[in-house]
């Protein structure tokens, strides 16, 4: 209920103006209650379906070191008759404010209040029908959302595109480095932990190297910075809870790449594969995110499936748009 007061509350605050993705975008920035390191917004943004009286809508919850630059999936969902909404979490690119450690999370429930906020306000917009789609990170913390929300679900279904369900690390790193540093992150929440160097899969996905697509490297890094502690013990309970099992009871579309792809400097092979997860893993776990999980694998799909080379971007949307008929939800 606390919540909900909130959310009314700081909503009248906001009113879309232009996107910094031009022309059909549009953009609100949501003021937040504070939190441990003081003022926190998030902001919503849309396109809107040309089709006239569309009532359904997709919301798009980005990856880690990412924000929402996507625009061509944007334009496939609204050319048919999709309204699109996408939200750049706290912290996060068009959300992330000045002195604010970029990404910085101490427990994956604080994203649920962004959540909220966007779907109370999709909603408002008459969408009737809403699907959730998750890319990596966003794929992990929708699916909580989801677990926590199953009495009352908020929305009709949850597409998951490369979702990160488990570490892609050594036996070692997984069952004993990483419980270290998530008990270590209960106490001492802002140690780094390095990310390592690698721009490999940045320069798979980068039109100056050898990608087809354009992003503001400031808010998207070409070198994952350093998490925290914390982020690591937000992250590692959030996995513990769905290796247990989840019990979401809307349709799930869980689709990941062919093949990982492994190496921190780039090859011809990083743009044929998952270079961040281990597709393995996704699938072992997503199956057992609800009893109606349909598993689609993209024949050489990067781990940002809808920025795949066009062959494998192609498979991912008529995947899409097949599923969605076949739960009424098209």
């Amino acid at each position: 209920m606390l919540l909900g007061v909130a959310t009314g509350v700081f909503l009248s605050l906001a009113q879309y103006g232009p996107d910094r993705l031009g022309e059909g975008f549009e953009s609100r920035t949501l003021v937040m209650p504070d939190d441990y390191s003081g003022r926190v917004v998030t902001t919503l943004v849309r396109s809107l379906s040309p089709c006239g009286d569309v009532h359904r809508a997709i919301l798009y919850v980005h990856g880690y070191n990412d924000y929402f630059f996507q625009k061509s999936m944007a334009q496939t969902f609204t050319d048919s008759c999709f309204n699109f909404y996408a939200v750049d979490l706290r912290k996060y690119g068009r959300s992330l404010l000045p002195g604010q450690t970029p990404f910085e999370v101490r427990d994956l429930q604080e994203y649920f209040a962004d959540i909220d906020t966007a779907l109370t306000l999709i909603r408002q917009e008459g969408n009737r029908e809403i699907v959730l789609m998750g890319h990596s990170t966003g794929g992990l913390i929708t699916s909580l959302y989801c677990e926590a929300h199953r009495d009352s679900l908020p929305v009709q279904g949850l597409i998951l595109n490369s979702p990160f369900l488990d570490m892609n690390m050594s036996g070692f790193y997984e069952k004993v480095l990483v419980p270290l540093v998530s008990s270590w992150g209960r106490c001492f929440k802002g140690t780094k932990i390095s990310q390592g160097n690698s721009t490999a899969y940045a320069e798979s996905l980068l039109k100056a190297y050898h990608g087809e697509w354009e992003y503001d490297t400031n808010l998207k890094f070409k070198v994952s910075p350093p998490v925290t502690a914390a982020w690591v013990r937000a992250i590692h309970r959030g996995h513990n809870q769905v290796h247990k099992g989840l019990h979401i009871p809307c349709p799930i579309l869980l689709m990941y790449s062919s093949q990982s792809v492994q190496g921190d400097k780039w090859t011809p092979q990083h743009q044929s594969g998952d270079a961040v997860l281990d597709v393995k893993d996704i699938a072992r776990y997503g199956r057992t995110l609800g009893p109606r999980v349909t598993e689609f694998e993209v024949q050489e799909g990067l781990h940002d499936l809808v920025l795949s080379k066009p062959a494998a971007r192609q498979s991912v949307y008529t995947e899409i748009f097949r599923w969605l008929r076949s739960n009424n939800l098209d």
